[in-house]
């Protein structure tokens, strides 16, 4: 089932491409990341919108226990420029208390929460993270992926399965059906298959170092990527900067300007 579907990017060229990488990290409100990536005289209202003058999404991982207020959402569209992308963590009531099952109603309400970023189009992706112990269940994840294609004005969607058992033929092959991308998730206990599954690619850079090589490495992958798919990947929150200033390095590897910083703020 994959009515819902929007076409798949069509072939672009190198300059075009760089407008289909959406980067950022898991997070933007740490004033931990003052001066490194934030001025430091910069206050917390504000990090939201600085954030974007440097990267052009952000992964919320805040929809994982709550829902966004209308409050919030009007607040953090304002603070962002028109081509700035959010994507959002699904609820844990779906993917670690359902664990895929009878979740209709709990989609039904994500949706519409996130209504408020799909008009905008600033909608990015929406992100099932399931548990570590949750073993490949290819059934429940056929009927999950049909309820899920059915839901009314349905955003794009990558699943992270950090359970080994998920790597098989059988889940891309269900994944492609639907459109859903497998979210190649990188971290230094375990490694998803980089295997395509949709017109969209989801990455999550949880590695604790990447090299200036490694960084590189990155850009040229993406660049490449792009030419037929979106491209969004994030960068792993920490105390420190060091997620959000990588990400920027690798912005500046594709070669897209990103704003002078005064002296003081780096």
């Amino acid at each position: 089932m994959t009515s819902r579907l929007q076409p798949g990017p069509q072939p672009a060229t190198s300059s075009q491409a760089k407008q289909r990488i959406f980067l950022g990290t898991s997070g933007w409100a740490y004033s931990s990341w003052k001066p490194g990536f934030y001025p430091p005289g910069a206050s917390a209202k504000k990090f939201l919108s600085y954030y974007s003058e440097q990267l052009n999404s952000v992964e919320v991982n805040y929809t994982f226990r709550a829902l966004p207020t209308a409050a919030m959402c009007e607040r953090w569209l304002a603070d962002t420029p028109a081509d700035f992308l959010f994507t959002f963590k699904a609820p844990q009531r779906i993917t670690h208390f359902q664990r895929l099952r009878e979740s209709a109603e709990a989609l039904a309400e994500f949706i519409a929460a996130l209504s408020p970023f799909s008009t905008a189009g600033k909608l990015g992706l929406v992100l099932f993270q399931l548990p570590p112990n949750f073993k490949a269940d290819q059934p429940r994840l056929r009927d999950f992926l049909a309820e899920w294609s059915h839901m009314p004005q349905v955003p794009l969607a990558a699943f992270e399965f950090r359970h080994e058992s998920w790597f098989s033929e059988e889940t891309y092959a269900a994944l492609r059906e639907h459109g859903c991308a497998l979210c190649i998730a990188a971290s230094d206990e375990l490694e998803t298959p980089e295997v395509f599954t949709a017109n969209h690619v989801a990455y999550r850079l949880r590695r604790t170092d990447y090299s200036d090589a490694e960084i590189a490495e990155l850009a040229r992958k993406f660049q490449k990527l792009a030419v037929t798919h979106n491209i969004f990947a994030y960068f792993k929150h920490l105390e420190e900067p060091t997620g959000a200033v990588r990400a920027v390095a690798v912005r500046t590897a594709l070669g897209t300007p990103v704003p002078h910083r005064a002296k003081g703020d780096v």
